[in-house]
């Protein structure tokens, strides 16, 4: 098999090794189909997330079962299926009282251990989910829609609220269509890509604009940055109406600061959110890709093989590209 490995920071080589095999009673063996590049790929890449090197990268993937443990019991060979990277113990004190996703034992496929950007990945049962009749690259976003359900849970959102989002990348557009799904009637959006906005706006979103200073302050009722950039948080404070909430969905760079003003956030009664990763939403997920209630196939802008997996990296990086989200075939015959 052939696995694409960060050897370290910056570096990516593509490995031919021994097929891996299940040795655990519990394993399952998957073929994957589909793996998509996600930003926290990017940051691994740049040595600037968890994990040691070398690695194996890939937690958004779907693919088919090849080979399964004498206690697995939901899945045979030939079932098409999607996994959930994160794997917790199930014993500790966060798992115990359903904080899975706070796990003092976790651990992650494509994180901590060998990842989907290779022809197969090994994964414990329980987080392997049936796919069913989805098509590979729509199951690849499992893993995505049910961190932003997480987020949209947190935020609370609610029946005709009036949504702002900053950045309409691929997890922006998944949380503006979830929280349409979740009843949120108005969007206003915040980008810096004409092209990404262009998309925004047959999407159904409200207004669109490439400067989010321009936007109105006190208007909205959930503002959500799919950004990480710490300088929109105090920019979402500016944008809440009183009483109104704040979801921090993107991923700052460890070790950068914001600059609020807390009287504000006092003086308006804001309560602001963070979602880590996803706690129990993949049935969710699953749900609403089969049901085409959360829309996920036109939001793949590049089909690579393996090989070109640091390629889709740079892709990613460089605005010119306009890449939306860059899936990865492992196996040439899922293209």
């Amino acid at each position: 098999m052939k696995s694409a490995v960060i050897e370290k920071p910056g570096t990516i080589t593509t490995h031919e090794h021994e097929t891996h095999r299940v040795t655990r009673p519990d394993e399952v063996l998957v073929k994957v189909m589909a793996s998509g590049i996600c930003g926290t790929d990017v940051h691994i890449y740049h040595g600037e997330y968890m994990g040691s090197y070398p690695m194996t990268p890939g937690h958004e993937f779907s693919g088919v079962v090849i080979e399964v443990g004498e206690k697995v019991t939901r899945f045979k060979p030939g079932a098409r299926v999607a996994v959930e990277p994160n794997i917790s113990c199930d014993n500790c004190a966060a798992c115990l009282n359903n904080r899975q996703n706070f796990c003092e034992n976790w651990q992650a496929v494509g994180v901590t251990r060998p990842g989907a950007m290779a022809q197969y990945v090994l994964a414990p049962e329980k987080v392997v989910f049936d796919a069913g009749e989805i098509p590979f690259p729509q199951a690849a976003f499992m893993e995505p829609l049910s961190c932003v359900l997480h987020g949209i849970e947190s935020a609370g959102i609610r029946l005709g609220d009036n949504v702002a989002v900053i950045g309409t990348g691929p997890i922006g557009m998944l949380l503006i269509r979830t929280a349409r799904a979740g009843g949120a009637t108005r969007f206003t959006v915040a980008e810096l890509s004409e092209q990404r906005l262009e998309a925004a706006r047959r999407d159904g979103v409200s207004e669109a604009t490439t400067d989010v200073a321009s936007l109105p302050s006190d208007r909205f009722d959930v503002v959500i940055d799919a950004t990480g950039a710490p300088p929109m948080l105090s920019q979402a404070v500016r944008l809440a109406r009183p009483g109104g909430r704040i979801l921090m969905f993107g991923v700052s760079p460890q070790g950068k600061t914001a600059t609020i003003e807390p009287f504000q956030v006092f003086r308006k009664g804001l309560s602001i959110f963070a979602s880590y990763t996803s706690r129990r939403n993949s049935l969710q997920a699953l749900s609403l890709i089969g049901s085409s209630r959360v829309r996920v196939d036109d939001l793949v802008s590049h089909r690579m093989p393996l090989e070109s997996l640091e390629a889709g990296i740079h892709k990613i990086e460089d605005r010119r590209e306009n890449a939306m989200k860059v899936m990865i075939f492992p196996n040439e015959e899922s293209r």
